[in-house]
């Protein structure tokens, strides 16, 4: 808030707070499956369109948002984290030692981790960077989805929606380098997928327009040019575009801690959310056969906040467009 105030002060800006509760997430759930007409999964929605309403109450009709600008120069802490385990996997390791390793989690019951995952596509060859949307392994989906439907799927995986993308970035890239591959994926994927619908879906909701100049596809032609030494600068986030406003924008803007448009959903799902979220995932696991109780419910009592939104989400929208 103290930074809101004050880039609002430099620019001459009306600022407004309006704050949030639980309660007014749980009010608007019906309206956001509405909207969302699928299964987006992305608690982001609920003050999106907070803020969009807010804005159209003040006579407010275009905004500009800043979709893009993560992507096309390398702005989520976790793309860096994702970077260097890349260059890990890159390391000329025989795939039998990593197998080794994968078995040792395994045994250490940590298969749905994050660390086996990483492990497993280096042992097969996969990039490790699949999306920036990812919500569960390839190994907790098994555990996730119920035995009988899991039998109709067998052994497919998401890596088949990635494959064909990764096919033409192999194909058609200038320079495949890691960083590039990152940006032209969720270009392909995650921006339109979920990122540009979320904000338009929500924003349309209340009347808004949104405008994405960092998607300008001139200007995406031309970050896309830049060799990836350059975009990540100092090693920090953004580097660039960060050097670019050095001077027009107070230094404690550019260099504060990166913060998501955030929603406290695991602080929530120990609360009324939680009480929802058991409900609605019992009444769908008992009427579909999709999940695994024990496993959602696994989830449920150990506080898994976004991945119990992710299946109360989907839930919501089966007995909202599908069970009706």
């Amino acid at each position: 808030m103290p930074f809101a105030r004050m880039i609002a002060a430099q620019t001459g800006a009306d600022h407004h707070v309006h704050e949030l509760t639980q309660r007014d997430m749980l009010d608007f759930l019906p309206r956001m499956i509405e909207l969302q007409d699928e299964p987006i999964a992305d608690p982001v929605c609920f003050p999106v369109y907070c803020v969009s309403r807010l804005a159209r109450e003040n006579r407010v009709i275009v905004c500009q948002v800043g979709e893009g600008a993560d992507e096309l120069f390398c702005g989520y802490p976790l793309w860096k984290t994702t970077l260097a385990l890349q260059r890990w996997s890159d390391v000329p390791v025989p795939a039998a030692l990593k197998r080794i390793g994968l078995a040792v989690l395994r045994l250490a019951g940590r298969d749905r981790s994050p660390r086996y995952e990483w492990l497993r596509r280096s042992a097969t060859g996969e990039p490790v960077f699949w999306s920036g949307a990812e919500a569960f392994t390839e190994a907790h989906k098994r555990r996730l989805i119920a035995p009988d439907f899991l039998g109709k799927i067998e052994t497919r995986s998401s890596w088949e929606v990635l494959a064909p993308v990764r096919k033409r970035f192999d194909e058609a890239a200038w320079d495949r380098s890691p960083l590039n591959w990152m940006t032209y994926s969720d270009l392909q994927l995650r921006l339109p997928e979920l990122l540009l619908m979320r904000v338009d879906k929500m924003s349309m909701g209340a009347s808004l327009e949104t405008r994405v100049p960092f998607l300008d596809h001139k200007f995406v032609e031309l970050a896309m040019s830049i060799p990836t030494r350059i975009k990540t600068g100092d090693g920090g986030l953004k580097y660039l575009l960060k050097k670019a406003v050095r001077g027009l924008i107070p230094s404690e803007l550019i260099d504060r801690p990166k913060q998501g448009f955030g929603v406290p959903i695991s602080e929530w799902s120990f609360g009324r959310l939680g009480e929802v979220a058991r409900a609605e995932l019992d009444r769908f696991c008992r009427d579909t056969g999709y999940f695994d109780r024990g496993e959602v419910f696994r989830l449920i009592e150990a506080g898994s906040g976004p991945q119990i939104w992710y299946l109360l989400n989907f839930a919501l929208w089966w007995r909202a467009y599908v069970a009706r």
